[in-house]
């Protein structure tokens, strides 16, 4: 196992370096200039290109990529913000609180509310509890984030002014982007867990469970439910990931500042500098994210425990 953990660890090196030099690239090849951009169209050309000289874009790409790299990953300098006029770090670090309370309360609602009304539909396939959930589930998926988002201030906000609309004045703040984030998550984890629940419903060491007469609720909790949660656990993977990340379009809308519109807001200004440390610092989070999935299927599936306790793949 400890071998394996080295090469994962080798594996993200290679993946975060790749996705600071895809995006460094994307950035750098992206049309317009982010001189002309801050400093508005009507500046002088002697000003613009004593900005570019000033924020380093003026040299040639393979200089600019090799300075980039190792202000990254050897001196661990993300820059400063071009428009902010910060630290990127330190703006990262004020921001991801915020992201993460949203991202992390989705992700719990998500996974306990969709593994739920998955088992639900897996046991009474093919009745009326099985097609609306399902039904349920398709509407959830299918509903962009920004109606969803619209559609609860419409009803909470101004209907009903239980909560505010936007804003981060209280714990009220984070409800409506909560109830918003976790819609998709809900129908994504449903969907999958009937599926897996319905898999591990045919196996015959449940059929023997059952001749044994042990209780259904026994079955299902502890031989149905564990082997069940496979799929599950990569969906909380990328849940890991999304937590960090934000999302843009919730943020935007429920004008909270998270690391989603941070991102966007880099995007929309070219500020590069923003825009390549967010998604460096979401690789290397992704990263390990994926590791710590890849270890939970370890630790949960005794088979892929068995292949690496000897400390090398069996074929």
């Amino acid at each position: 196992m400890a071998r394996y953990i080295i090469k994962r660890l080798l594996i993200m090196v290679v993946i975060v370096w790749c996705a600071a030099i895809v995006v460094f690239t994307l950035m750098y090849l992206a049309p317009g200039d982010p001189a002309r951009i801050l400093l508005g169209s009507e500046a002088d050309d002697n000003v613009i290109q004593m900005k570019r000289v000033a924020l380093g874009i003026d040299k040639p790409y393979l200089m600019q990529l090799g300075i980039f790299m190792y202000k990254t990953f050897v001196k661990f300098d993300f820059g400063t913000s071009w428009v902010y006029n910060v630290p990127v770090m330190s703006e990262l670090a004020e921001r991801l609180p915020r992201t993460i309370l949203i991202g992390f309360s989705a992700m719990i609602l998500n996974v306990a509310i969709g593994v739920f009304l998955g088992i639900k539909a897996a046991i009474h396939e093919g009745k009326w509890q099985d097609s609306t959930i399902m039904i349920i589930a398709m509407a959830f998926i299918s509903a962009p984030d920004f109606w969803v988002a619209l559609m609860l201030i419409i009803l909470f906000a101004q209907k009903l002014g239980w909560l505010p609309a936007y804003g981060i004045e209280s714990w009220k703040s984070y409800v409506l982007p909560i109830i918003c984030s976790c819609f998709g998550g809900i129908a994504v984890n449903a969907r999958q867990s009937r599926s897996a629940m319905l898999e591990v419903i045919r196996a015959d060491y449940i059929t023997t469970a059952r001749a044994k007469g042990q209780k259904e609720d026994v079955i299902v909790r502890k031989h149905m439910l564990p082997n069940a949660l496979m799929p599950v656990i990569t969906s909380l993977g990328n849940g890991l990931t999304s937590i960090v990340a934000g999302s843009p379009i919730i943020e935007t809308v429920f004008v909270i500042p998270g690391v989603g519109a941070y991102l966007l807001t880099g995007l929309n200004s070219r500020d590069l500098p923003v825009v390549r440390s967010c998604v460096v610092f979401l690789a290397i989070f992704s990263s390990i994210a994926m590791l710590l999935t890849d270890l939970a299927y370890a630790f949960l599936d005794p088979r892929i425990k068995a292949q690496y306790a000897s400390g090398r793949r069996t074929r």
